[in-house]
């Protein structure tokens, strides 16, 4: 064999050689945990749907405390005196006089009495239209606006008024304000509770996904940790796999309970000329959660992402811990 016949089969034998090690230099190293498969897939809608619940718990806790504390600030700036008919009593005379008798104090800043045309429209939707009022013993108000930082002494303005008219009566909406803020509070201690229970919801489901990920991967998982593997590198696969899937279920959940909060919202501006759109609004403003409500939900979002993130840590880490226990000697 000649040199140069040996010298072309060294070329041969290295270019072989290089075709070889290049697929094997460019191949990708397998991820512990599988991007994709069914139980992965169940898991993002899972978390979408508890994601969901939890921003739909959240809005509605937001809109009635922000609706409850509206309610209260109206509540605190009024005052109200009643003037009910009696025999022999001058009705506008007394509604003057009474008015007369609450401006007088200090912390009132006015007096407006209703007139019978708004008095013989509060009573529409029960008496009907056309109501002559004259013929009915109805109630005329006055409404007092009074000063939330300095309010007048309302037990002196009732001495000052039932004597003069004994069919009067000063209501300071007291008792109204305090079943008010108990209402709001114990709407947004039950709201927070049912959103603990959904996150400690999410936090299982996340466990019981972790592990049933690592136990269809256990003996690649025990192997890597037996070669020296250590525990923070296996967590931190688990952890970044979790995180990208707990956000995608998140925003996903997120992104629908956004687009409740604006249909109804929509729905709520379409009717407002609706009696039961009114009946609506007066209970719940008109179903805006405001700025606060939409920053909770980005909130919501990433707590959920970063809980389960946490969680598939902590159960990767307690899982290799009790590799350990239980097999000392590897």
């Amino acid at each position: 064999m000649t040199d140069l016949s040996v010298e072309h089969l060294h070329e041969h034998e290295q270019e072989a050689e290089t075709a070889e090690a290049r697929p094997r230099a460019q191949r990708k190293m397998a991820p512990i945990v599988p991007a994709q498969n069914i139980a992965g897939r169940a898991l993002v809608l899972v978390i979408a749907i508890m994601t969901f619940l939890s921003c739909l718990t959240f809005g509605a806790v937001t809109l009635v405390r922000d609706t409850a504390s509206v309610w209260e600030n109206q509540i605190s700036r009024e005052a109200t005196i009643q003037v009910k008919p009696a025999d022999g009593l001058d009705m506008e005379a007394a509604l003057t006089q009474a008015s007369q008798i609450a401006g007088e104090f200090p912390g009132v800043k006015s007096t407006r009495i209703i007139d019978r045309e708004a008095t013989a429209r509060l009573l529409e939707p029960w008496l009907g239209s056309g109501l002559n009022i004259d013929d009915l013993p109805v109630p005329r108000l006055i409404i007092v606006t009074i000063d939330e930082n300095n309010p007048p002494d309302f037990a002196a303005m009732r001495a000052a008024i039932t004597p003069k008219l004994p069919s009067a009566s000063l209501d300071d909406h007291r008792t109204w304000v305090d079943r008010l803020v108990a209402m709001a509070r114990t709407t947004v201690t039950i709201g927070i509770a049912v959103l603990a229970l959904m996150l400690s919801a999410t936090v299982l489901t996340v466990v019981f996904a972790t592990r049933g990920a690592m136990a269809g991967n256990g003996h690649i998982i025990e192997v890597l940790h037996f070669v020296g593997a250590e525990a923070a590198f296996i967590a931190r696969e688990f952890r970044r796999h979790f995180l990208v899937t707990g956000m995608k279920g998140a925003a996903a959940g997120g992104a629908a309970a956004v687009l409740v909060f604006i249909v109804f919202s929509w729905w709520s501006s379409r009717n407002m000329a609706t009696p039961q759109a009114d009946q609506a609004t007066a209970l719940f403003g008109n179903f805006a959660i405001g700025s606060a409500g939409y920053f909770g939900v980005v909130l919501m979002v990433l707590v959920i992402g970063a809980l389960t993130a946490a969680t598939s840590h902590a159960t990767v880490v307690a899982y290799l811990s009790d590799i350990d226990v239980r097999q000392p000697d590897a």
